[in-house]
């Protein structure tokens, strides 16, 4: 049985060297440009060549979000910034966007696409669909069941991996992809500018005074690991 890969988010550098210090098997992260958590550290183009230089030091692998919905006028600079992504060496670049999908095969060739979860993945056929498209390994939408994960992994390629959230802060929208936060204050969720409106306190009368109903508790499935790696998650 394979045991599975244990991934890591990093805002920035030091994150980073905590992750891989306490047993990170990967790392994701994203540079200034083309990630959706904007509001993080990120890093920038020459930190990310040293990232990268620093992660494969450890033994370890490096993704890069490039995970935002580009606009038509964006796709040159994207363009230019998938190549240099494989150029410093990135392992996979993690896209939700078809389009980012097929101009990352085409500019980064020898980096894995592996698919985001705010593409909303939800069945064999859509993962057979990425697949096709050249990503190697589909992360799955947060909304799934075990059973809607094991009937997924029973019915794709050997060779397409597939990536569960296990821990971490949970959105309210299907996926990630969320209007709110572009509706109250103009700063798209979908383009790595959400304001998350979701968690604030809502509510004028007793009981619901100053109550956080659009804010999720954290998922923890610690308790569901050895479920998942008989799956066969990767």
């Amino acid at each position: 049985m394979k045991i599975p890969e244990l991934l890591s988010p990093c805002g920035n550098f030091e994150k980073m060297e905590a992750a891989l210090l306490y047993g990170a098997d990967a790392v994701y992260l994203a540079g200034k440009r083309f990630g959706m958590r904007s509001a993080a550290d990120n890093f920038t183009d020459g930190e990310l060549a040293a990232a990268v230089g620093r992660v494969h030091e450890a033994g370890k692998r490096i993704y890069v979000t490039v995970n935002i919905m580009p606009r038509t006028s964006e796709y040159a600079a994207l363009e230019e910034y998938l190549r240099f992504l494989g150029k410093i060496g990135a392992d996979a670049v993690i896209v939700s966007d078809i389009g980012v999908c097929a101009l990352a095969k085409k500019a980064c060739p020898g980096v894995e696409i592996h698919i985001s979860t705010q593409a909303s993945a939800v069945s064999a056929q859509a993962c057979r669909a990425w697949y096709e498209l050249g990503a190697s390994r589909v992360v799955l939408a947060r909304e799934l069941t075990l059973a809607d994960i094991r009937e997924i992994r029973e019915n794709i390629p050997d060779r397409l991996e597939l990536e569960c959230f296990v821990h971490g802060s949970m959105c309210i929208a299907y996926s990630g992809r969320c209007l709110l936060s572009q509706y109250y204050v103009g700063r798209d969720a979908n383009r790595g500018a959400c304001a998350q409106p979701c968690r604030l306190p809502y509510g004028v009368n007793a009981p619901c005074r100053g109550a956080y109903p659009l804010s999720l508790k954290d998922a923890n499935l610690s308790a569901y690991l050895r479920d998942m790696e008989r799956m066969g998650v990767d």
